[in-house]
């Protein structure tokens, strides 16, 4: 963290931005300067959708129970085939799912077994009933089957024992059939980090109040909370705050105490009703103001009192873009996740767009991603790239990442494409 004075940074409108960070150096500032929550809580299963696991978790029994057919077929013993030609095998019994067949199958014979049931003492392979040809009680099997096929060990799965899950992993859909199918009802998963945000500026309104000219409705709250949303994290919506440097202090306090993370969009451009910056210096510190990058630059990350602050740009897209290239990894890593999270994996992708841009700022820029008519993956612009066109956000599903020292890029390019998909 710096000292927190803010005097010497440049005027958002300053070409040079000297003192900007570059988003790499900022993505390690901000993973040095945040760790996880402590505390835990132990819930059904059913409600642990999205939430960190706060344990590893070991299995209680063998996934499966025990040695079952992947098929419906016959079960029998692979040593009564033939060298060449077909065996013949009389059907004994059925095994069904849930009602295992009682007894044992001994050469010669075969039980009609389906998906799911236990495997009889002494048959070791499985043919699917397709391939089997039945007369009279009997049937007859080809030679291209390999002993133990079409069968599915005890413990195949998961073993007594062994760790099914790790501390630190995210709860999803497949997880949550994971922990039933070894009859975990509850488990034990970090606790929701608390997340306070609030607008600020006088030209902006809530939804269901008349706007007049010079006025906007506040869209950024309910972005943010969308996002926040998609993290099981809990939400304290403070809505807008006006540009009054009392009434700004208040909210900062509130929300510090209420809260492990406050996040405010608008307010951090140097302007004379922007009263967050020294209210910052006079609560709290601040580890960076401004990124080179493009949408938004000016970007705040610190502290206020206990809490990690995010001082987020006024623009819509500019919410956006620095919500989910640097609040989102910062909240993951707050909630204990472990990994790298889907919405954060970068693509090689070719480009049939132009890409306006200069040096000197990393750029994302909001594109489609798509197949071509032979099923090439192929980037396009989505036209304006106005931090400000909220539209573009809708209908693109992805970002082309233009690195800071590049230039315009051509179509035929190969460029870095990170899809929306695990994070919109």
């Amino acid at each position: 963290m710096s000292d927190g004075k803010t005097s010497s940074l440049p005027a958002c409108g300053d070409k040079q931005a000297a003192s900007a960070l570059s988003v790499d150096e900022a993505r390690k500032r901000i993973e040095s300067g945040v760790n996880p929550v402590s505390g835990a809580e132990k819930i059904a299963l059913r409600s642990a959708l999205g939430r960190i696991l706060d344990e590893d978790i070991r299995s209680p029994i063998n996934v499966p129970s025990h040695t079952n057919s992947a098929v419906d077929g016959y079960a029998f013993v692979h040593a009564d085939l033939a060298a060449a030609g077909t065996a013949a095998l009389r059907v004994i019994g059925t095994a069904w799912a849930g009602r295992p067949f009682d007894g044992h199958v001994h050469a010669g014979e075969c039980i009609r077994i389906m998906t799911g049931a236990a495997v009889p003492a002494g048959a070791d392979t499985v043919v699917m009933q397709e391939n089997v040809r039945i007369e009279n009680n009997m049937i007859r099997i080809g030679t291209a089957l390999k002993e133990g096929e079409n069968i599915r060990a005890a413990g195949e799965d998961l073993a007594t024992g062994q760790v099914a899950l790790t501390s630190g992993k995210q709860i999803m859909p497949p997880e949550l059939g994971l922990l039933a199918s070894i009859g975990l009802g509850e488990v034990s998963v970090r606790r929701r980090i608390r997340v306070a945000f609030f607008s600020t500026g006088d030209e902006l309104r809530s939804i269901g109040q008349p706007i007049t000219e010079g006025q906007i409705y506040d869209s950024n709250r309910y972005t943010l909370y969308g996002m926040l949303t998609r993290l099981a994290v809990d939400i304290q919506d403070m809505g807008v705050i006006r540009d009054d440097r009392d009434a700004i202090k208040k909210a900062f306090i509130e929300a510090s105490e209420n809260a492990d993370v406050v996040i405010t969009s608008g307010g951090v451009s140097v302007g004379e009703a922007d009263y967050v910056k020294e209210t910052l210096e006079a609560l709290g510190e601040i580890g960076f103001w401004q990124i080179a990058m493009k949408p938004g630059r000016p970007l705040a990350f610190g502290r206020v009192r206990g809490a990690t602050f995010f001082g987020l740009p006024g623009n819509p897209v500019s919410v956006m873009v620095t919500f989910y290239q640097f609040v989102e990894p910062a909240l993951r890593r707050m909630m204990g996740q472990t990994g790298t999270h889907a919405g954060m994996m970068t693509y090689k992708v070719r480009c049939i767009s132009r890409f306006q841009k200069r040096p000197g700022r990393t750029e994302f820029q909001r594109a489609v991603l798509e197949r071509d008519v032979s099923g090439d993956l192929i980037v396009r612009a989505t036209g304006k790239q106005g931090s400000g066109i909220l539209r573009s956000m809708s209908e693109a599903n992805c970002f082309v990442i233009l690195p800071q020292d590049s230039n315009a890029v051509e179509p035929g390019t190969i460029v870095d494409v990170q899809p929306f998909y695990g994070m919109l």
